[in-house]
């Protein structure tokens, strides 16, 4: 692990871990049952889990049926829900942070990684977070919202259009802007927004479903 991982990993845990606390009790939410240090390292110790979707869509070669989409995407949305109304969102739902449980729990799925979670709201003050424009790209290029390429601050419909992206990834295969390179990371995001943005919801989901891109012109609508 390179420095720039090191530092960062240290500063992350004990954020991921105050979110996981605010998450106790949601369900699909592991449970930590230690957080503290270890040898000048932050250490955390949540509930075994098994694998992530990523593993499991590359062990079925790359598609998942009709019916397997569905139920998970049916989990997804739960799930996530569930984070929203203790006022948080995600930023970055992507296969890899959907994790299937272990055991008894093999059925069931959890979401992890929450490193860039952020409160929408303030419940105290009851006051949303504000629109703001000029941000940075938050989360995955490639699951990434419109807004989220545009700068703009996020909310609970860009976790759920990540969920939309997710859902196509997994029928078709593979998603347009997928493998784009640049000469660094920011010109491979601009790629992947132009591309994003050019691609019509239409084209997204040519073949699939009409229910897959009424869910994705929903998250979008203003």
């Amino acid at each position: 692990m390179d420095k720039c991982r090191e530092e960062e990993s240290r500063s992350l845990l004990p954020f991921e871990y105050k979110v996981y606390a605010q998450l106790a009790g949601c369900e699909g939410i592991p449970d930590v049952h230690l957080f503290g240090q270890e040898r000048g390292y932050n250490v955390i110790v949540m509930d075994k889990l098994g694998p992530s979707l990523e593993d499991l869509f590359n062990f079925c070669s790359r598609r998942f049926s009709l019916k397997t989409v569905m139920m998970l995407v049916d989990q997804m949305i739960t799930k996530v829900a569930g984070v929203h109304k203790k006022n948080i969102i995600h930023r970055d739902l992507k296969p890899d942070n959907f994790v299937m449980g272990a055991e008894k729990q093999d059925k069931v799925l959890f979401l992890v990684d929450f490193g860039l979670a952020k409160k929408y709201y303030n419940p105290s003050s009851r006051s949303h977070i504000a629109y703001r424009e000029g941000r940075s790209l938050v989360g995955t290029a490639r699951y990434a919202s419109l807004s989220s390429h545009l700068g703009i601050e996020l909310s609970r419909r860009d976790d759920m259009e990540s969920i939309g992206y997710v859902m196509v990834y997994f029928r078709r295969g593979s998603l347009p802007w997928q493998g784009l390179q640049g000469v660094n990371k920011f010109q491979r995001n601009e790629r992947i927004m132009e591309k994003k943005l050019a691609t019509s919801i239409e084209d997204l989901c040519a073949g699939l479903p009409e229910e897959f891109g009424s869910y994705l012109q929903y998250c979008r609508n203003d």
